[in-house]
């Protein structure tokens, strides 16, 4: 076993190279060791072209990384008896009534929602132009120019992909559950991620819409061929990863007030409010929930579907991809750990058995999210138990 320093040494190498190499343009990374911080990492630049250097207060869109926040606020709802996760979607949403291929109209649960079994999709992950790119749907971080209850409106004429529940399939629900949760508290969704997760919690930089543009990191793309120099992302900006179907992005997004609230994709934030997130939910929820929630949140929801987007050993809970079986996923974090990330280059992870919550934010998609960049950190971060 290496020491700590020696980790941190290792840590730093990791970011160094990844910068030099220009796979990654900047990032501010954070690892908490029982509530201590034990490493930080501010390296790279905010801005390439204007040469602005990342800060530690740098905000970054988070992209997907906002599902967890909005399923906190649908666990703080439900303790208050607001709604049940087995309320059909309908309750809250009666047109919201998508068919099977066979016409029938199945229940959608909140559940189903939350855990990825509603049977919806994204434009993304299917390939070429599909049918929601074919709909004008919204994966939530494009401007399409409509408001999201015409999104909605545009999902549920298409048909599900699969029986809700039968199937794990990465998608749009958590917009839909953004929905749920705005017509359950006849609030709109940035009020009730306020008043139920940020505020709670004093995530003053972390909102729907950038209160400080000045401060957001500008987005770069991975490079083409993949492993040069990172490209600085145009608005709009299509990106073609190798495992899913044309991206499209649209930076401006996060600085524009008529943008939908996306539940999934929307929110921008930093690396010190993310990991005042993470470490309320580890050390058991409060303020913002009960300790049962918290279980409700990282334990595998669904042991006996396939996880296909997060690849083999992992599960997911009604909000993060749960750690099943660290060999098969090649990872030395320990069973039970739980994570997720944003295709703008954000990650994080969390391991109750190792007392670890690490949080990193890069601005470069998608060599952030799921690169070799992103299983670099994971793996030197162990080699000390920082």
């Amino acid at each position: 076993m290496v020491s700590a320093e020696e980790a941190g040494t290792a840590l730093d190498a990791v970011v160094a190279r990844a910068i030099e190499a220009g796979r990654i343009v900047g990032t501010v990374i954070l690892i908490h060791k029982d509530g201590r911080l034990r490493y930080r990492a501010v390296a790279g630049l905010a801005d390439r072209e204007e040469k602005r250097p990342m800060a530690e207060d740098t905000v970054f869109r988070l992209a997907s990384m906002t599902k967890p926040i909005v399923s906190v606020a649908t666990l703080a709802l439900a303790e208050s008896g607001v709604l049940g996760l087995d309320d059909a979607v309908t309750r809250f949403l009666p047109d919201f009534r998508p068919r099977t291929a066979e016409g029938e109209t199945p229940e959608i649960t909140i559940r189903h929602l939350m855990t990825h079994t509603a049977g919806l999709s994204y434009g993304f992950l299917q390939e070429g132009e599909g049918v929601y790119r074919r709909g004008g749907i919204s994966d939530g971080i494009d401007r399409p120019g409509i408001s999201l209850e015409e999104n909605l409106r545009r999902i549920a004429v298409l048909p599900l992909g699969f029986v809700p529940g039968s199937r794990w399939h990465y998608s749009l629900a958590t917009d839909v559950l953004g929905a749920v949760l705005a017509a359950a508290t006849g609030l709109s969704l940035p009020e009730v991620i306020s008043d139920r997760v940020t505020r709670p919690l004093a995530m003053a930089d972390t909102h729907f819409l950038a209160p400080s543009p000045e401060r957001l990191a500008t987005p770069y793309a991975d490079g083409e061929p993949l492993g040069t120099p990172a490209r600085r992302m145009t608005d709009p900006f299509v990106l073609q990863p190798l495992e899913s179907g044309p991206v499209h992005f649209s930076p401006g997004r996060a600085t524009d007030p008529q943008a939908y609230a996306s539940g999934g994709a929307g929110m921008v934030g930093t690396a010190a409010d993310y990991m005042r997130f993470l470490e309320a939910l580890r050390l058991g929820g409060a303020p913002v929930l009960r300790r049962e929630s918290v279980a409700a949140l990282i334990a595998d929801a669904v042991p006996a579907l396939e996880i296909d987007i997060a690849g083999p050993g992992w599960g997911f809970g009604v909000g993060v991809g749960h750690l099943r079986d660290p060999a098969a996923a090649a990872t030395a974090m320990t069973v039970g750990s739980w994570n997720w990330g944003g295709v703008y280059g954000t990650s994080f992870w969390v391991d109750p058995a190792e007392g670890l919550s690490a949080v990193a934010l890069t601005n470069t998609a998608v060599e952030g999210t799921n690169g070799d960049f992103t299983r670099d950190i994971v793996a030197a971060a162990y080699l000390g138990k920082v």
